[in-house]
């Protein structure tokens, strides 16, 4: 099966990531503003929840790993479906930049609220928290978005405009690429389900001190 490489210009791909990437890069800065942009109120009470969640961690109350594994892989299965789905329909394209970019916004306004609320101690805990799943997450998504722009461009391209080309390759390339995300993202959810608990019970105490200093 020929990888995408293959079937699309290397210029080509190489602007799609570029471009993918930047647009989850001002997710992110657009998650932060998000959290700025909060009343005080507000702010305080997604402190609250922050604090809470990591009391039940330091106090040794956990979900079941099984559980959260089956929860945490049925979510990004979901979200691969749907990035394979809107690619096919070409039409979906734009949604899977929105895609991309919610992501980038409930990452940068997670690790937004907890840098502003608790400086360093916060960044800690956010790298226990988010940062070793998503080190799998965010490449695989931002791989499989490519794939489904790349297909739909084609499609755009060969069949809309020049009314000709096969499918049959870009199609499989799409969807092999977006299975082997799919693998990729369930190693993520293995590591929300037994390692990252493992940190965030050792970075919860840290953070119950900088709570309790404030």
């Amino acid at each position: 099966m020929p990888p995408l490489k293959r079937l699309y210009p290397a210029q080509d791909l190489f602007t799609l990531y570029v471009f993918v990437s930047v647009l989850f890069i001002v997710g992110v800065v657009f998650g932060v503003m998000m959290y700025n942009a909060l009343t005080l109120e507000q702010q305080q009470q997604v402190t609250s929840e922050v604090g809470r969640y990591a009391d039940l961690f330091r106090a040794g109350i956990v979900g079941d790993p099984e559980d959260t594994l089956r929860e945490r892989a049925l979510f990004h299965t979901k979200w691969v479906v749907l990035i394979w789905l809107l690619g096919v329909t070409v039409v979906g394209m734009p949604f899977i930049l929105a895609l991309d970019f919610l992501k980038g916004v409930l990452i940068g306004f997670s690790v937004g609220a907890m840098i502003r609320e608790y400086a360093w101690q916060g960044l800690l805990f956010a790298f226990a928290s988010i940062a070793p799943p998503n080190l799998l997450v965010i490449p695989a998504l931002i791989m499989a978005s490519v794939a489904g722009i790349a297909f739909s461009l084609h499609v755009v391209k060969n069949r809309l405009l020049q009314s000709g080309g096969e499918l049959a390759h870009p199609l499989l390339s799409h969807t092999a690429v977006c299975l082997f995300m799919l693998l990729a993202l369930w190693g993520a959810a293995l590591l929300e389900a037994y390692l990252s608990p493992y940190l965030i019970r050792l970075a919860a105490p840290v953070l119950g001190a900088a709570a309790g200093g404030l």
